[in-house]
């Protein structure tokens, strides 16, 4: 017996729902014409995936959906010995599209009607308060389908967790799991979620495959890494990461037992996959925002020299123009940086001096700050004339703009509100200040996409930090070194660790009580920030719901 899987990695577009079925359709041919048996898409398909947010309460989005599994459904029946698996929202039996009742379901269709439906039951850990919001859980049930000579069993990923789960399905008979799902990327997340895949093969003695999403949405990267398990929980093949593709597991019959083979994609080093994570991030939000091409600020530091060579290796130099904004307290090597940097990859890039028009400023506000020293106020004055600049820039050519600073800066509150944080995605917001510095080690060794071998020079990344917003300023004349503050801020924001903790553990109780301090006095500037890709296990955005007005510190 020769069975043929197709696991359908692809990259939606939220909302876009008739060409979301359209890409549906066109996989399940290509499938039918490679003699496939099964094709298996992720968890929401047709919304785009769980993205979709809010559009899940309205009702009109419910019935556009309905509507494309209805064309789904019509045009299998000329995909004669296929079944295809459809994730999607449902509304249930008596209830109104967008109510409280509605599924996160999944359809298996076969000859142009649906022969089995299967509604989650578990909602997943990273966004169980977004599935509360929009879903109702359904009683665990054993979704059993026969295809092609073999008896499936249909999951939701984070359902395959659940050894009783997975049992149920066994005793219904089931040879083989399948499980969708839309799992975002963060670093480790690889081997989190084949822990799971692992687990479930274990506790039922079957084989597994599993369908992922891919692709950039807001501030989720989905990694895809479909992939295929034996029955003791061995990966037996996956899909490459960051990319869409049609992933084929051939499935033998071997005496009573079934055994899975499929293609395995060379797996790169963590540094690698980030850096092929954000690319996809910022191919996407532009592309899927409607914007052709992105502009930023070029400083001569190490973040904008990362952020523009991550937009050339996503878009394409011809597709990134950046600003060049020097004041006199800039550094003649950070021009002379700037300009090697956007020489090597090909961007163009133009210099617009800010002194005249902060001169100009100082002047019309000298008469409100009479007697008064310069301090904070002018240097930020500065950052937001750059900002002004930059969406002049925006709003005259159409151009998005990308916002350069980094997860150790945000969490520090260390950027200007309405300057160096405007913009319309921050590609490295979730990206501590040391792993910044790893991603330009990197790059500069490897070329993935090739757009230019060893861009960043070497003086960028060798140079003490520095806004360069007075003479002689670095970061560390305001924060800690950032070795010490990344691994507070590590700890705090993605484990939770406390004050009293942190020194227990062997932290400097002066520099953690600093760090605390600044994260808790900056709430205010992450509620305006601006929106990037979650690449950790917590970023300092939808993961991190801390009031603004708040004494306790700690």
């Amino acid at each position: 017996m020769a069975f043929k899987i197709c696991c359908a990695q692809l990259n939606f577009v939220v909302g876009d729902v008739v060409e979301n079925a359209r890409k549906i359709v066109a996989a399940a041919r290509a499938a039918h014409a490679a003699g496939a048996d099964l094709l298996l898409t992720p968890e929401l398909a047709l919304a785009g995936g769980p993205g979709a947010h809010d559009l899940f309460l309205r009702p009109a989005f419910i019935e556009a959906c309905a509507a494309a599994l209805q064309t789904v459904v019509g045009e299998s029946a000329a995909l004669d010995g296929l079944t295809i698996v459809v994730g999607h929202p449902k509304a249930g039996a008596g209830a109104t599209a967008g109510a409280a009742r509605l599924r996160n379901a999944w359809s298996a269709i076969q000859g142009g009607a649906v022969v089995a439906q299967h509604a989650k039951s578990l909602p997943f850990d990273a966004r169980a308060a977004d599935e509360a919001r929009y879903f109702q859980l359904d009683v665990a049930d054993a979704c059993v389908f026969d295809c092609g000579g073999v008896r499936v069993g249909l999951l939701a990923e984070d359902e395959g967790a659940q050894p009783d789960r997975v049992a149920a399905l066994k005793a219904a008979g089931v040879e083989l799991l399948a499980l969708s799902g839309a799992s975002g990327f963060f670093e480790g997340s690889a081997i989190a979620r084949d822990g799971v895949m692992t687990a479930a093969c274990r506790a039922s003695s079957l084989p597994l495959v599993y369908a992922n999403l891919v692709g950039g949405q807001d501030d989720c990267v989905y990694e895809g890494r479909s992939g295929a398990f034996d029955a003791h929980g061995a990966h037996v093949g996956c899909a490459p990461a960051f990319e869409a593709q049609l992933f084929d597991v051939q499935v033998e019959r071997a005496d009573a037992a079934l055994k899975l083979t499929a293609e395995r994609a060379a797996l790169r080093e963590p540094v690698a996959d980030l850096w092929h994570a954000l690319v996809l991030a910022i191919r996407d939000y532009t592309h899927k925002s409607g914007f052709t091409g992105v502009a930023l600020g070029l400083s001569g530091g190490i973040d904008s020299a990362v952020v523009m060579t991550l937009a050339v290796d996503a878009l394409g130099a011809a597709n990134v123009r950046v600003l060049l904004m020097p004041s006199a307290y800039t550094a003649d090597m950070s021009g002379e940086d700037a300009g090697a940097l956007a020489d090597h990859l090909g961007v163009r890039h133009d210099v617009v001096a800010i002194s005249p028009v902060f001169e100009r400023f100082k002047a019309t506000l000298a008469p409100l700050f009479e007697g008064r020293a310069e301090d904070t106020t002018e240097e930020n004055l500065q950052a937001r004339i750059r900002g002004v600049l930059l969406m002049a820039l925006s709003n005259k050519y159409g151009l998005l703009i990308l916002e350069t600073g980094n997860k150790s800066e945000l969490a520090a509150g260390y950027a200007t509100l309405y300057g160096d944080m405007c913009g319309g995605f921050a590609p490295i917001s979730d990206v501590l200040k040391t792993r910044v510095y790893e991603l330009a080690r990197w790059r500069n060794r490897d070329d993935p996409f090739g757009s230019g071998a060893n861009p960043i020079p070497a003086r960028i990344i060798a140079r003490p930090p520095s806004a360069e917003l007075r003479p002689g300023q670095t970061d560390q004349d305001s924060l800690p070194s950032y070795d010490m503050l990344d691994a507070i801020v590590r700890r705090i924001v993605e484990d939770n660790a406390g004050t009293a903790q942190l020194v227990r553990e062997g932290f400097d109780a002066a520099a953690v009580e600093r760090v605390v301090h600044l994260i808790k006095n900056s709430e205010y500037k992450r509620g305006q920030a601006v929106i990037g890709p979650r690449v950790t296990r917590r970023n300092l955005g939808a993961d991190w719901r801390y009031p603004i007005v708040n004494k306790f510190m700690a």
